[in-house]
């Protein structure tokens, strides 16, 4: 009896996600070899070959209908290239050119926003993580915590914990920093920020420059603005663009 491959709990769909690649192949040569291996099971509207190193082994082949991605999974998950045995999936998510292709402009800008959100979600949850397995920094030249006064608490462990301003989960808030001295931030910066979707309001700390908070009605707009014009230069200065501190 032959032995059969483990089903996925994944809701079948046009996309192929593919593990377990050489991450040492030129990604040119990678995407290569995925065309000519999956373009026999279907027309093949896009290969996506992820570049960044965290991602290096993983692509994605997306087809125009789900038969094609369902019998393509059947027959070359577990099939070696370039001497590791790639594991074929159906991918969690719809893949932007599959929704381009089925829905219209708003359902793609939609779900881009959505594959965002999730994206900044989970670099903060990463650094968030990252962060706790790190030991807590010790001010003593053997390594070990200072001692505290009784009834005191070592601020040592907190630090350690606090999960750095690039790293902030989304929000709706955005903290602005690096502003120029005596900046407009009701019109100047309105104007700026306002050309993103659900914009409310700009806020300045009275007596503090340099900063001001801008605040939408969901993060999925701050989420786009906080994109767009992080690094943006204002009369000569480069601004910070983070979302706030919950």
């Amino acid at each position: 009896m032959t032995a059969q491959k483990p089903t996925s709990n994944v809701a079948p769909g046009n996309t192929v996600y593919i593990r377990n690649i050489h991450d040492r192949v030129k990604l040119t040569e990678v995407e290569d070899a995925l065309r000519t291996l999956f373009e026999e099971y279907g027309k093949i509207v896009e290969i996506v070959v992820k570049p960044n190193q965290k991602a290096r082994g993983q692509a994605f082949i997306v087809f125009d209908n789900p038969q094609s991605a369902a019998k393509s999974i059947e027959d070359i998950d577990g099939f070696e290239v370039f001497k590791k045995p790639l594991s074929c999936t159906f991918s969690k998510t719809r893949s932007d050119a599959t929704v381009a292709r089925e829905g219209n402009d708003a359902e793609l800008e939609e779900h881009k926003k959505t594959r965002l959100a999730e994206k900044e979600r989970k670099k903060a949850r990463e650094a968030q993580e990252e962060k706790l397995k790190r030991p807590a920094p010790s001010d003593q030249p053997d390594g070990t915590q200072p001692p505290t006064r009784k009834g005191l608490k070592s601020t040592a462990n907190a630090k350690a914990g606090v999960v750095p301003e690039e790293y902030l989960p989304p929000n709706k808030i955005l903290y602005i920093k690096n502003l120029p001295p005596d900046y407009d931030a009701d019109e100047e910066l309105s104007a700026v920020f306002q050309r993103f979707p659900g914009f409310r309001e700009v806020r300045v700390v009275p007596g503090r420059q340099g900063i001001a908070f801008v605040e939408y009605q969901n993060e999925e707009g701050a989420i786009q603005a906080k994109k767009a014009t992080g690094g943006m230069s204002l009369a000569g200065n480069t601004i910070s663009v983070f979302f706030q501190r919950q």
